[in-house]
């Protein structure tokens, strides 16, 4: 069983790469807040997800598919909830690793020279 054809990948090609641009430009440009940049992306991303679970595996909501389209709503909210606690444990050790003290943080602005 072939899940997609020639223009369905070209289709989710261009659609996904428009959508990656929209987040590069997102990024690069800083137009929103960082917390809104993220969420942005992540939203951007999403989209990607299910355009190319539309195209490339034809999920839909059609009796067909209902086996997969369950799967799918199963295994989503696992996916972001694996993806989020990894993001929370990855910034509380940033946080606890990477401070530094006052006397370091006023010395690193100084010339080795000058010392």
């Amino acid at each position: 069983m072939q899940l997609a054809n020639g223009r369905a990948y070209l289709a989710s090609f261009i659609i996904s790469m428009l959508l990656m641009t929209v987040g590069l430009w997102l990024a690069v440009t800083h137009i929103t807040t960082p917390l809104g940049t993220v969420l942005m992306i992540s939203f951007l991303a999403g989209v990607a997800v299910i355009i190319q679970g539309y195209f490339i595996l034809h999920m839909d909501i059609s009796h067909a598919q209902v086996w997969h389209t369950v799967a799918m709503v199963l295994f989503l909210p696992l996916f972001v909830v694996t993806i989020g606690l990894t993001a929370w444990m990855f910034h509380g050790l940033y946080q606890r690793t990477m401070i530094m003290p006052p006397a370091a943080s006023s010395m690193a602005h100084m010339s080795p020279m000058s010392h």
